[in-house]
């Protein structure tokens, strides 16, 4: 292997990394989306409302976006290696724990502590692949991305497996078996020359990293963007049943399919950026998906105002998801390269401001509330567009 990847030949390959570290981060959306078939079972359980156990879902965020800001820094601080160990034992106990909790309270007590503990395995991925893929982040970034999506994908259906031959509780002994497994693999393999090199460690206060991020130059317009970008996202993810199953009436098979497509448009524009983004660079691909998604964005609206079929509606949502997907890698990479001692603390603040802002996708949707699909589609433009305007403001600069 060449020195360039930032691997010696003894250190793992990339051909084990990558999945590897993706397969850390889907501990995630594993957490978020294997427990919601069970939601159900679990309130009978509690003696309680599905409506209040399907709190703990924002309870799981607050946790992950705090933990973010917390082991973020101390990821730079002390080492990446420490925090995947401490944060994949910690979630690997507390998800035990959570399938002996004897109420609600505690249950969601334990979803926070969950989601807290788990952020420092995540957290550190970014930093990984910057490592490992120096000024082709956004390539490694791609592919990391790639095969994380296959999480959020099955892990409904793993849960709803799960329930058909066990209880709820088994969810979340399989979520601690699996990422016992991911700390088996990170002990023997995750090896990399950062582990051990305190040059590269920052030597700044908590507010003093952050402060580096904020005042960095160049990075705000960037992580603005990927913010925006977010949204659009979150606000899909908010508003695509309803708009599909109510508006157009699809049945939960067909939506089921529908669903698949556009996570399928994801992968596949994961799969064109990186191998495009090494020969054209982040910034380039940022600008030509942007194109692509206010194209698409100003054709899902007008497709909707005229009251068109579904089909119509998935002609210019899987260009325009396939476009997030790619502005998303493209954001985050370029922010990660203006840092060498503060990765952790970046990914951090983008990954807080990214769900933090994502969490206000569902008010702002039920407050333009129409019944039609059109508030859906037009605030996915609004986004988009709102990212070309910061892009336009970098280029006058």
């Amino acid at each position: 292997m060449s020195s360039s990847s930032g691997l010696s030949p003894k250190n793992i390959s990339k051909l084990v990394l990558i999945p590897m570290l993706a397969a850390i981060v889907a501990i995630t959306p594993l957490a978020i989306d294997m427990y919601l078939p069970a939601l159900t079972d679990i309130a009978e359980t509690f003696s309680s409302e599905v409506t209040v156990v399907q709190q703990s879902l924002s309870t799981y965020l607050a946790g992950y976006a705090l933990g973010m800001l917390i082991f973020g820094y101390l990821a730079d601080k002390f080492g990446r290696r420490p925090l995947v160990i401490l944060g994949l034992t910690g979630f690997s106990i507390v998800s035990l724990l959570i399938s002996y909790s004897s109420d609600i309270n505690s249950f969601f007590i334990l979803r926070f502590l969950q989601a807290l503990i788990g952020a420092a395995a995540t957290v550190v991925v970014p930093g990984y692949i910057k490592e490992v893929y120096k000024e082709n982040t956004a390539k490694g970034m791609s592919y990391v991305s790639l095969i994380m999506m296959i999480a959020p994908l099955i892990a409904p259906a793993v849960g709803t497996l799960i329930l058909g031959i066990s209880q709820w509780q088994w969810i979340f002994r399989f979520l601690s078996i699996y990422s016992a497994l991911m700390l088996f693999m990170v002990i023997f393999q995750l090896k990399l020359p950062s582990d051990k090199d305190k040059n590269v460690r920052t030597e700044k206060s908590f507010l003093g990293a952050y402060s580096v991020v904020f005042t960095k130059e160049g990075v705000k317009l960037y992580i603005a963007s990927g913010v925006l970008t977010s949204f659009a996202f979150f606000s899909y993810l908010t508003a695509s049943a309803f708009v599909f199953m109510e508006v157009f009436g699809v049945n939960r098979t067909l939506f089921a399919v529908i669903f698949s497509l556009n996570v399928g448009s994801l992968m596949t524009a994961n799969i064109i950026n990186s191998r495009l983004v090494t020969k054209f660079g982040a910034k380039r691909m940022l600008y030509a998906a942007t194109v692509i998604a206010i194209i698409s964005a100003t054709g899902l609206v007008s497709v909707n105002i005229l009251s068109l079929s579904y089909e119509f509606t998935m002609i210019f949502l899987m260009p325009l998801m396939a476009s997030l997907g790619v502005m998303s890698v493209s954001c985050d990479a370029i922010v990660l390269m203006k840092f060498k001692k503060e990765t952790g603390t970046a990914t951090a603040v983008i990954g807080t401001l990214r769900f933090g802002c994502g969490a206000l996708a569902g008010p702002v949707l039920a407050l333009l509330y129409t019944g039609t699909a059109v508030p859906f589609s037009g605030l996915m433009l609004v986004t988009v567009v709102g990212v070309g305007v910061l892009l336009y403001m970098k280029s006058c600069k």
